[in-house]
């Protein structure tokens, strides 16, 4: 099955690339907004060895995400696993994004999700928006309707692209609204050899341009080519 060997390429190349310490709920039916549901809710997965929590490109593009939606609540969600050398367990990170936001849909149907991810989190978001199906261990899937709840999606250093399978072409329901940078020769995503690139999203003003990208649809605006 292609889709399978395709994820199976991304873990390998998440371990062979060049990859550098980067410093089941169903939707059910919805129900009425809660008290203090965000408008605005980021779900982000931070790279491979980074400190628990976003992660510094998930920090810098919350900022500037909530830069660029001033008026508007923005709630964080740090995605639950261990970011550890074993890159299998980028399935148990997908697992717990899934369900968070699943239970971001069922508790607050008005809220509009913002899906991120870095290096392998960016792997992570690959399971949840790309995956047809239960697939190593990952079996929170989501459902099809949760895209309706999406806005954007942006994902840096995706180890898929190394194989010449954007997140824009990977996912059926989520590319047309997701934005994937590669930065340069970075090796993770790229057949390239300068480690140091993997390192330097935040400094290129790639994670700046992922967070303008997701501002825009989550005003509405048109996905845009990038």
């Amino acid at each position: 099955m292609f889709v399978q060997s395709a994820f199976h390429t991304v873990l390998a190349g998440l371990a062979t690339g060049g990859l550098v310490a980067a410093g089941a709920i169903g939707l059910g039916a919805p129900i009425a907004s809660a008290a203090g549901c965000s408008d605005v809710e980021v779900v982000f997965a931070r790279g491979t060895a980074e400190p628990v929590g976003l992660g510094r490109e998930g920090q810098a593009f919350v900022d500037a995400l909530k830069k660029d939606l001033k008026g508007r609540s923005v709630g964080v969600y740090a995605v639950d696993y261990a970011a550890s050398y074993d890159f299998l367990q980028a399935t148990d990170g997908a697992n717990d994004a899934s369900a968070h936001v699943q239970q971001t849909i069922a508790t607050c149907p008005n809220t509009k999700i913002v899906l991120g991810g870095y290096s392998q989190g960016a792997a992570v978001v690959d399971f949840i928006t790309a995956a047809p199906g239960p697939l190593f261990d990952f079996n929170d899937v989501l459902p099809p309707e949760a895209a309706d709840h999406v806005a954007a999606v942006a994902v840096f250093g995706n180890p898929s692209d190394k194989i010449g399978r954007p997140l824009t072409e990977l996912s059926p329901l989520y590319g047309a609204k997701s934005i994937d940078l590669c930065n340069g020769a970075d090796p993770v995503c790229s057949p390239g050899d300068d480690r140091a690139a993997h390192s330097l999203y935040v400094e290129t003003g790639m994670v700046s341009q992922g967070a303008d990208f997701a501002a825009n649809l989550v005003k509405g605006a048109a996905p845009a080519a990038v």
